[in-house]
């Protein structure tokens, strides 16, 4: 069975990545670049879910802790480190496995992210400023007038997403929209690096979540929010405003209880857990879906992926 040098391993959050991930990089000699846009921030552990020491030590791990919390981490950005990272895995004659379930930054790292303008900090100020005084479903009114294809697929409390999309308006003149050049239907995998997109029925998969945000609330996650912003990280940071940061800051500002701030972060990953499904049904032709058996152990997982990369039948 020949191993691509390169492949991916995709699939919504709380899906079990990360462990079958693992297992897969020690069955192969590999390493594990991850394609995450919230645990490559710095300092943001319990929240992101971030692999465990134990588990970095396991198999390397890279592309985690890139950023200050106060830092925006654009996929452009997160594409040289990948670039980067690729190498150095590969210059050691490692095979590199990239998993992850952010679907913008898998586009930029498959090298099909357009160039559009860089931030500008005055804009985006301005634009959280709009959003404390009339809340972010202002600024969505106002991108559904400049901008109606971004407005409906922004949802109207992603505030960092409808900032970015006004932003590219407001300094170009041309609705984001209409800037997109990659084509809109599923891109055809056929030639570059396979893709394998791991999946759990749906009840099962929002069970997981569910346990997994308690989880993270039983290990401290109120206690690191406050931690951070002790330290001076503003409240409205670019990493703060990641699902279950920018849940627990308002819990730490006193306008909900942290029961309340659970709930809400239960409700946003399980949204959050579908639009990632969407995106990568969608977006790529020759993706592979393999679902995850409630019985199986993630070796067993592993095994069944690699079965699948290689279209061989599945392993029983």
């Amino acid at each position: 069975m020949t191993i691509p040098d390169l492949f991916y391993l995709v699939g919504p959050t709380a899906v079990g990545k990360t462990a079958v991930a693992i297992a897969l990089a020690r069955r192969i000699g590999g390493e594990i670049l991850s394609i995450d846009s919230r645990q490559a921030y710095r300092d943001l552990e319990i929240g992101t879910a971030k692999p465990t020491p134990d588990e970095r030590h396991a198999v390397p791990h890279h592309l985690l802790d890139l950023f200050d919390p106060t830092e925006v981490a654009s996929a452009a950005r997160f594409r040289e480190a990948f670039r980067r990272g690729l190498e150095s895995v590969h210059g050691r004659g490692r095979r590199a496995l990239a998993v992850g379930g952010a679907g913008l930054y898998v586009d930029a790292c498959l090298g099909r992210l357009d160039p559009l303008p860089p931030a500008d900090p005055a804009i985006r100020a301005r634009h959280r400023a709009w959003a404390e005084r009339e809340g972010s479903a202002a600024l969505h009114a106002r991108l559904r007038e400049v901008d109606p294809p971004s407005a409906k697929r922004i949802a109207p409390a992603d505030l960092k997403r409808i900032s970015r999309a006004l932003e590219v308006y407001e300094r170009t003149g041309i609705p984001m929209s209409r800037q997109a050049h990659q084509p809109e239907g599923p891109w055809p995998l056929t030639g570059g690096p396979p893709m394998v997109l791991l999946s759990r029925p749906r009840e099962e998969l929002y069970a997981r979540i569910r346990a997994r945000a308690h989880a993270m609330v039983e290990a401290g996650l109120a206690a690191e929010v406050r931690a951070l912003l002790d330290r001076g990280v503003p409240s409205d940071a670019p990493g703060l405003a990641s699902i279950g940061y920018a849940e627990f800051v308002r819990a730490a500002r006193g306008e909900i209880s942290e029961a309340q701030a659970l709930d809400l972060l239960i409700q946003a990953t399980r949204r959050y857990a579908k639009r990632q499904l969407a995106w990568f049904r969608n977006r790529y032709a020759g993706l592979r879906e393999l679902e995850i058996r409630c019985s199986e152990t993630a070796a067993q997982t592993a095994q069944r992926v690699l079965d699948a990369l290689a279209d061989r039948p599945p392993s029983t």
